[in-house]
């Protein structure tokens, strides 16, 4: 009876262990399901601690370029505050569509929008303050503590979120390692089932176990990763930040010293030759020397003015232009400096409007954008000039967010040359970039032309193929103002105006060798001159000399700069010329990069027929000056 029995239960073992494998299948199919719900879930919270991460860090960003714009009132700095605002409307609503599930994290992100929209406003505001000369009351406001207590807000909000983060994401960790363990269960009994069916089975379990233990191995990992990532990124973000600003910062530098270096070699040089050849007699050797040593100089202050441009500090004199004019007048100039290898033609638009800048900058930029072109040219080719109006729309500006829309004065400037690839033109305008030969150029002819035109309140485009050539665009704004038109700035030619003994001016500056080498000058021109070292003895010189005809005054000084002194000067002689010079001003006689209306000004370094020409001229009345 017993071996019945045994034999009837034997043909039920394969049925009954592939019924239960059939249930330990379906089990493990759904602790599967389920796992994978737990995995999302767990990605979820991750990206949930990556977004508050993101938050914060735009948050730090805005309050960055809030501080920066106040204290170096660089225009760069709010630009980043409006683009971190931006960024971090788009990121709150991104973290409330993810945290709607959890009532408490809608109740924190309800509260941080609220944070978050006053420190905007706080941002603004100061932005705002800064921008019409109010810095001092800006500034104030932020020293208040408003800023600090906004900011610990926050900070407060975003760590109480990032600790409901973290004890979602220990629980649903402890989810799926809960499911893993059923899953685990289960396999294991598919496993016992499998053994009692075949051997084949066991062994295809148990590679399915290996593989399953694989899965889950690497499931830790990736979570594992994703959170020393999260730790990790706004630190590594920060660096990489401070890494590209002080990379940008090193190549300037390094290019500055590389061509100061360069051109203090030649003056120096050219200085002790001529030294040497002082004794000799040989007055041909002693003057190549000195000539020398002077295109040194010349280089070094074109260079100084070229980074000013760039930097969009050297000051302009813009008047109404008209681009025909100038660019005809130019036309025998280019094909003098391109040479008989390139053609140079204008096209000249008819009805052109009037542009408003300084005439000679604009001269300087078509200058250096022919000479650009004629590199890119070394078999010869063709140069267009073109001009016409333009008119940039609201769509175009979208798209180039420094762009004011509006009407235009564009100048094209074409060349037939080898043209740029992508990575070439992004970095086109960069200071002392260049893919000439070495010795071929600073790289710093395009910044210049872009620098100009910014200052200009224009715009630059850059077009460019490799074999077919390369346009660049120059867009300046339209003038609508008086219909006569700003001088020609030409160029002089003839003797040096000299001056007269009883014209008597007074050289004011602070530098003594500077001050020295004025009045020297000054005197070789004909002219009487006495000299100060500041604005106080300047004051009571002028008192005790009413024959005094023009104070030339540096602008940058200790005490009294040469603009309050020029307004002191106009209580005692209101009617006295006054003709500014320095290497580098701010806020002084220029403002938003353009000179005041009515003031001379001769910028440093300058040489003596620069002097003889701009003092006869303030002299006679044509550079208009009296204090303002």
């Amino acid at each position: 009876m017993p071996e019945q029995m045994s034999f009837r239960r034997l043909p039920l073992l394969p049925l009954s262990g592939l019924v239960a494998l059939v249930l330990v299948v379906i089990a493990s199919i759904w602790v599967g399901w389920n796992q994978g719900n737990a995995n999302e879930r767990v990605i979820h919270t991750l990206g949930v601690e990556l977004r508050i991460a993101q938050v914060k860090e735009l948050v730090r960003a805005l309050e960055s370029g809030h501080r920066g714009y106040l204290i170096a009132s660089n225009f760069e700095f709010a630009n980043d505050a409006r683009v971190a605002e931006n960024e971090l409307r788009k990121r709150l609503d991104e973290l409330e569509g993810e945290t709607a599930d959890n009532p408490k994290q809608v109740e924190a992100v309800k509260r941080l929008r609220e944070l978050v929209g006053s420190k905007i406003a706080f941002a603004e505001e100061g932005i705002a303050l800064g921008s019409r000369d109010q810095r001092g009351v800006a500034i104030r406001r932020v020293d208040s503590g408003r800023g600090r207590r906004l900011m610990s807000a926050i900070d407060t909000v975003l760590e109480k979120m990032q600790r409901e983060e973290e004890r979602l994401l220990r629980a649903r960790v402890d989810e799926v390692n809960f499911l893993f363990t059923l899953l685990l269960l289960a396999l294991t009994g598919a496993v016992a089932v499998v053994l009692l069916v075949a051997a084949v089975t066991v062994r295809e379990a148990r590679h399915r176990f290996r593989e399953a233990e694989l899965a889950r191995d690497e499931a830790r990992g990736a979570a594992e990763v994703l959170r020393q990532e999260m730790v990790a990124r706004e630190s590594a973000e920060g660096q990489l930040r401070q890494m590209q600003k002080m990379e940008s910062i090193g190549q300037l530098t390094g290019g500055i010293a590389h061509d100061f270096n360069n051109m203090l070699a030649i003056v120096i040089g050219g200085l002790d030759l001529a030294k040497r050849r002082i004794g000799d007699g040989d007055s041909t050797k002693l003057e190549r020397h000195i000539d020398v040593a002077r295109e040194g100089a010349e280089r070094a202050a074109s260079l100084t003015a070229r980074l000013l441009a760039f930097s969009r500090q050297q000051p302009l004199a813009p008047v109404a232009i008209d681009a025909n004019k100038l660019v005809a007048g130019m036309s025998e100039l280019l094909r003098r400096t391109l040479g008989e290898a390139i053609s140079v033609e204008t096209v000249l638009a008819g009805g052109l409007w009037r542009s408003y800048a300084d005439a000679s900058q604009l001269e300087n930029a078509l200058l250096n954008l022919a000479v650009n072109a004629r590199d890119a040219m070394p078999e010869g080719g063709k140069l267009t000039i073109e001009t016409a109006n333009a008119h940039l729309d609201d769509d175009y500006a979208h798209t180039r967010h420094e762009v004011t829309p509006g009407q235009y004065v564009v100048i094209c400037v074409t060349d037939t040359g080898t043209g740029m690839e992508a990575a070439t033109m992004e970095r086109a305008f960069d200071p002392f970039f260049t893919t000439k030969e070495v010795g071929k150029g600073t790289g710093l002819g395009l910044s210049q032309v872009f620098g100009f035109v910014k200052q200009s309140g224009g715009h630059v485009a850059i077009y460019s193929e490799i074999g077919q050539g390369t346009t660049v665009k120059l867009y300046l704004p339209r003038f609508a103002g008086p219909t006569e038109l700003g001088p020609d700035p030409g160029r002089v030619t003839g003797s040096l105006p000299e001056g007269r003994s009883e014209e008597i001016i007074l050289v004011v500056e602070d530098e003594q060798r500077v001050r020295h080498f004025s009045v020297d000058a000054l005197r070789e021109l004909g002219y009487t001159a006495l000299s100060a070292g500041s604005a106080r003895e300047a004051l009571e010189i002028i008192a005790e000399q009413p024959a005094i005809a023009l104070l030339f005054t540096d602008v940058v000084m200790p005490e009294m700069n040469g603009r309050k002194l020029a307004d002191e000067v106009r209580l005692l002689r209101p009617q006295l010329p006054v003709l500014f010079t320095t290497g580098y001003t701010r806020n002084a006689v220029v403002h938003n990069g353009m000179l005041d209306p009515g003031v001379a000004f001769l910028p440093k370094p300058f040489t003596i027929a620069q002097l003889a020409r701009k003092v006869r001229e303030v002299l006679d009345g044509g550079g208009i000056n009296r204090p303002v």
